[in-house]
C-alpha cells in the first residue's frame, strides 16, 4: 500500500436510500460522537447540494486525551477517550456502531492542483474522455510520505478556453482538467486510523476538518461567491477556501486555542482547568471601557498553596489579544501566499470550539476581512441546544460528507481506462478477443 492510497474512499451515498451513519470528531481538546439517521429529501434551494435530511439519534461527548495539534501521541489516552464518546452516542442511539466517519486537524494539511491534457481529434467530449483526462490528473498526485484525502475536480478546459464546468458534447483538440487534492502527512492519518481501529471500529472515510466543517456550516451562494472557512480548534486553526462550489484551497497551522489557555495559565500562574474556565467564563480579545472596573476573582498556585486574588479583567484581555492577533495575522498571511486572499475579502466563516471567544469576529473583520460571521451547522434535526454551535460544525459536517464524496476522484487502484482503450493488459487482450470472433 503506497501513502497515496492511506486514507479509505467513500462509496457516494445514493439518493434514494436511508442510512444511519456515525461521525467521529476527534481534536485536540474534545472528541464528539454523532450518529444520525439520514433521509432522502427534495431538493433544497438554501443547500442544495444535500440530498438527504440528517436527524441526530445519539451524541456522546469526551474530554480528548492522548492528542496534540490534531496527531495522537498516546494511543492508550486517545483510545478510551474514543471509546467512552462512542459508547455514550451508542446508548442514547440504541444502536451499535460498526463503522464512522472520522476527520483530521494535524499533520500539516495542505492542498495542491493538479492538471493534464488529453488529444480529441475535433471529435465531441465523451464520458470516457472525461473519465480519461481525470485519471491522467490524478496519476500525478501521488507525493512521498503524504495522504490524499480528497481529490476535486475543479474545471475543465478545452483548446484555449478554460472555466468549463461540464465538457461533455462539446467540441475540440485538447481536454485538460484540473484537481484539487487535499493531504496530510501520512503517519499522523496512519496513527489516528490506528486509534479508531483498536476500537473495533471500520473506517469509511477520513475528512480534513475545514472541508466538513463547511459543508455544515456554508450556504450554496457563500460557496460558490467565494468564502474561506476558518475552523479555530484547540490544536490547530485550520482554513478551507470555498470557491465555485468546489473546496478550491486547504491550509492548517498547529496553533489553536489550548495556545490562548496556555499564555493564561503561564501570565497568571494558573493550574489549566482554572485557565479555561477564565477563558471561557470571562475571555475577550478585543478591550472594552468596562475592563478596567470589572473584577475577576482568580486561584493563583503558589509555594504556600493555593490562594484567591482579585484582579481587573483588562489584565486577562491583554493576556488573550496578542495571541489570538498572531493567529489571524497567520491565517491572512497563508491565504494571501495561496493567492486566495480576494475570496477571503468577501466573505469570512469563523467556526470550531475557540472560536467563540469574545471580540473574535470583530478582531478577524479587522485583521483578514470585512464581512464576518459565525459558522453553525445548518439543516440538521434532533440535535441538542447545547450542540447547536461551532463546537460541533464538524462533526455534523461529517454526516454531510457522504453527500458530496461521489464528485471526488481517485487514481483506481486498477488498470487505467487508458491501457483498456490502447487494448493493453489482460481486459485489453479480452475486448479485442471478442471483437474479432464475435
Amino acid at each position: 500500500m503506497t501513502s497515496h492510497d492511506i486514507a479509505p474512499r467513500m462509496r457516494p451515498l445514493s439518493a434514494r436510500k436511508t442510512a444511519i451513519l456515525c461521525a467521529l470528531d476527534i481534536g485536540t481538546t474534545k472528541v464528539a460522537c454523532l450518529i444520525a439517521r439520514l433521509m432522502p429529501a427534495d431538493q433544497s434551494d438554501l443547500l442544495r447540494g444535500r440530498t438527504h435530511h440528517c436527524k441526530v439519534l445519539g451524541i456522546g461527548h469526551q474530554r480528548s486525551r492522548g492528542l496534540k495539534a490534531g496527531a495522537v501521541i498516546d494511543m492508550e489516552e486517545a483510545e478510551k477517550s474514543i471509546r467512552m464518546a462512542v459508547d455514550a452516542a451508542e446508548r442514547m442511539a440504541g444502536v451499535q456502531v460498526e463503522s464512522v466517519i472520522v476527520n483530521i486537524s494535524g499533520g500539516r494539511l495542505g492542498s495542491s492542483l493538479y492538471g493534464a491534457k488529453i488529444r480529441l481529434g475535433g471529435n465531441a467530449v465523451s464520458e470516457t474522455d472525461v473519465h480519461m483526462v481525470l485519471e491522467a490528473a490524478a496519476s500525478r498526485t501521488a507525493q512521498q510520505g503524504r495522504a490524499a484525502l480528497h481529490s476535486l475536480p475543479m474545471s475543465f478546459s478545452l483548446d484555449s478556453a478554460t472555466g468549463i464546468r461540464e465538457p461533455k458534447g462539446m467540441i475540440g483538440s485538447h481536454l485538460g482538467a484540473q484537481l484539487s487534492v487535499v493531504s496530510c502527512d501520512s503517519a499522523p492519518v496512519r496513527n489516528l486510523m490506528l486509534a479508531v481501529e483498536r476500537c473495533h471500529l471500520d473506517i469509511e472515510a477520513v475528512v480534513s476538518t475545514p472541508y466538513a466543517s463547511g459543508l455544515a456550516t456554508l450556504v450554496d451562494d457563500e460557496a460558490e461567491m467565494g468564502t474561506a472557512v476558518i475552523d479555530f480548534g484547540g490544536g490547530t486553526t485550520s482554513i478551507a477556501v470555498f470557491s465555485e462550489n468546489r473546496l478550491a484551497h486547504v491550509d492548517a497551522i498547529a496553533v489553536g486555542g489550548g495556545h490562548v489557555t496556555m499564555d493564561i495559565a503561564r501570565g497568571l500562574t494558573l493550574r489549566l482547568s482554572d485557565a479555561e474556565r477564565l477563558k471561557t467564563y470571562y475571555g475577550a480579545c478585543i478591550a472594552s471601557s468596562s475592563d478596567e472596573r470589572e473584577t475577576i476573582a482568580v486561584t493563583q498556585v503558589g509555594d504556600d498553596g493555593d490562594h484567591v486574588t482579585h484582579m481587573p479583567k483588562s489584565h486577562l484581555v491583554r493576556i488573550i489579544k496578542p495571541r489570538v492577533e498572531e493567529i489571524l495575522e497567520l491565517v491572512r498571511d497563508r491565504l494571501a501566499a495561496a493567492g486566495y486572499a480576494p475570496q477571503a475579502g468577501q466573505r469570512l466563516v469563523l467556526t470550531g470550539g475557540a472560536s467563540q471567544l469574545t471580540g473574535l469576529p470583530e478582531a478577524a473583520r479587522r485583521i483578514i476581512s470585512g464581512q464576518v460571521r459565525m459558522g453553525r451547522p445548518l439543516g440538521i434535526q434532533g440535535l441538542p441546544e447545547s450542540a447547536k454551535n461551532p463546537t460541533f460544525a464538524a462533526a455534523v459536517g461529517l454526516l454531510v460528507y457522504p453527500q458530496y464524496a461521489g464528485i471526488e476522484h481517485f487514481e483506481p487502484r486498477r488498470l487505467p481506462m487508458l491501457q483498456i482503450a490502447n487494448g493493453e493488459g489482460y481486459v485489453g487482450n479480452m475486448v479485442r478477443w471478442l471483437k474479432s470472433n464475435f
